[in-house]
């Protein structure tokens, strides 16, 4: 299966999720959910709830037994970018203002709460409407909630980590990132695995360790892009984690792999907020000739190919290769 096939398959089953979601959440007053479905109406990957699809069919379910879970996942998923973006003041996000700018701070912060309280009612009620049992309605409600718990603690790690003086170790940033946004990336299969009418409990650890797995992958090529990436693709300045900064695993490395004179250059620019544009694309083009893209790049990999592992027991299906192939896309892309 060819990129252009996978992305095509993963934009197929967005429409599914974003028709889902749209046409159960409303509500008054109009602003709010206006301001609530921003995000969604703007557009999106979805590989959150992508996942989430293909894992229930893995187990012969289908797109209309998991959608409630997968809308449920894109639900918290756009309540935490919400949030994110009032607590880092952004104003733009993949080339759309951001909810806090384009409808003020205080409707922001309710529209967030409205997605996060709205995902649990999606499960609990159009679960239950297409016929999933209620004992598997409650653990479906019980890992999500598990999830929301788990991405707090990592959002306030981060914080903490960006608080410090000093850069945490590689594996400190990988457990930060562990909780932060491989959570919802774990749940995302957990949800559709229960969502399927032939899982074992080994299928349900298999897949919950498959998410876990791609999620840190997604993350780590994410903060490659904050400065490898192209920004007519991200709509965003590339370098602006060095301004900002953002203790990433790609400037960590960049740090540790500088020679000397660079790396006083770059611990001056790290976090001014005064730096100049030329100044952080000469950084940029440092750290990408020392290759610190394929440092990143080949430990992304290494967890991508511990998830297959937990996927071999169970035969090609096209459930299969396309979760194969979706994580493939996750690592290789540059968005």
């Amino acid at each position: 299966m060819s990129s252009e096939e996978i992305k095509t398959e993963i934009n197929f089953v967005a429409s599914k999720i974003n028709q889902f979601i749209l046409n159960n959440i409303s509500g008054q007053p109009f602003s709010l959910y206006t301001a609530s479905l921003h995000y969604i109406r703007s557009g999106g990957k979805r590989l959150r709830p992508f996942m989430t699809v293909k894992s229930c069919e893995l187990f012969n379910g289908d797109l209309q037994l998991s959608l409630p879970a997968a809308a449920s996942v894109e639900l918290i998923h756009n309540f935490t970018l919400v949030h994110d973006d009032i607590m880092d003041n952004d104003n733009v996000r993949h080339n759309v203002t951001t909810v806090h700018r384009q409808f003020g701070t205080p409707v922001a912060i309710l529209a967030g709460d409205v997605l996060f309280s709205k995902a649990f009612q999606v499960i609990s009620i159009s679960g239950k409407k297409i016929g999933i049992d209620q004992s598997v309605l409650l653990r479906m409600v019980d890992l999500l909630s598990y999830s929301c718990i788990d991405v707090c603690e990592g959002q306030a790690l981060d914080i903490q980590m960006a608080q410090d003086d000093e850069f945490s170790s590689t594996e400190s940033y990988i457990g930060m990132i562990e909780k932060k946004t491989a959570a919802l990336f774990r749940v995302s299969c957990e949800l559709g695995t229960l969502s399927s009418p032939d899982f074992t409990e080994k299928d349900l650890e298999n897949m919950s360790s498959y998410g876990e797995k791609i999620g840190i992958a997604f993350q780590l090529i994410d903060d490659l892009i904050g400065i490898h990436g192209d920004s007519k693709i991200t709509g965003k300045f590339v370098g602006n984690d060095i301004r900002e900064g953002k203790k990433t695993l790609p400037i960590l490395l960049a740090f540790q792999n500088l020679g000397s004179a660079d790396r006083d250059l770059l611990k001056q620019l790290f976090g001014s907020k005064n730096a100049k544009d030329s100044e952080i694309a000469e950084m940029v083009k440092k750290i990408a000739q020392i290759r610190v893209d394929k440092q990143v790049r080949d430990i992304a990999n290494t967890y991508t190919e511990a998830a297959f592992k937990t996927l071999q027991s169970y035969d090609r299906s096209p459930a299969l290769i396309s979760l194969e192939n979706s994580a493939k896309y996750i690592v290789e892309r540059s968005l």
